[in-house]
């Protein structure tokens, strides 16, 4: 894949309670949607046709106040999309990606054509990942986060040294990978924004300040600042400022920022 100049990977979220989609409150049940199949669909085709490179599957949501979501159960969601990606033949192919900590999940959707893992527990949540992504041999994107659990919490962690404690944290992770012989060049970091990192928004605007700092560690950063609460305002008016920011980490060294909304 090639990083020297930035993607915009859309967004794609196929859950019931996903916080930024405006679901939690209509929603009981994700099969109690009429047509939904549908909507993931056309969310797709719209995202690749407005410029996406990438599109960002996941059908678990791990934000705040979000549920435990089994492996069956997440499978359920993600597997009619994920095969019909399998089937489609897009005008201009954009690279798909699994937004999962599961690793059944992950190498089903590997199997079938998928390039990518974005894993937000930087392989904590499975034990089985790192075995599915030698198999595969995929990018991998690995995500900051101060949860030790895939559960997103809204404590109000405070830093002497955000980025430093990012930085230490991924080094780590990737460490890991690398002592598994997993290659290099397939690695992705991701510092977290939002309640990944604190309830305290300054944190989330300082890594998109300091963003350069991150570069240090030699691997293509992804950002995802789309229609977190650390933005401020309601929720149906934060994708102008989410691609503020996201404009701000692309001049700051980001290779690819992850929006629910496709501006340029």
């Amino acid at each position: 894949m090639d990083f020297s100049s930035p993607k915009i990977m859309g967004i794609v979220n196929v859950t019931p309670d996903s916080f930024s989609d405006g679901t939690l409150e209509q929603v009981t049940s994700y099969h109690s949607v009429m047509s939904s199949w549908s909507k993931d669909k056309l969310r797709v085709t719209s995202l690749i046709q407005k410029g996406a490179e990438i599109i960002d599957i996941g059908g678990e949501s791990t934000g705040p106040d979000s549920k435990d979501v089994s492996l069956e159960e997440e499978m359920e969601r993600v597997k009619p999309v994920v095969d019909w990606v399998g089937t489609q033949n897009f005008a201009s192919l954009p690279i798909f990606s699994i937004d999962t900590y599961k690793a059944d999940v992950a190498d089903y959707a590997l199997s079938h054509g998928f390039a990518i893992v974005n894993d937000v527990t930087a392989l904590r949540g499975d034990l089985g990942m790192i075995e599915v992504l030698m198999k595969h041999q995929p990018y991998v994107i690995l995500m900051y986060s101060k949860d030790s659990t895939p559960r997103t919490t809204r404590e109000d962690v405070q830093y002497d040294d955000v980025i430093g404690a990012i930085r230490g944290f991924l080094a780590v992770r990737i460490d890991k990978l690398l002592h598994a012989g997993f290659p290099r060049d397939r690695i992705l970091i991701d510092p977290g924004m939002g309640m990944f990192v604190s309830a305290d928004p300054k944190y989330s605007f300082e890594i998109v300040d300091r963003l350069d700092e991150l570069k240090a560690l030699g691997y293509p950063i992804c950002v995802g600042p789309s229609r977190k609460s650390f933005l401020g305002g309601e929720l149906k008016n934060r994708d102008a400022r989410s691609w503020e920011v996201a404009r701000q980490a692309i001049q700051n060294g980001a290779s690819i920022v992850r929006m629910h909304t496709i501006m340029r």
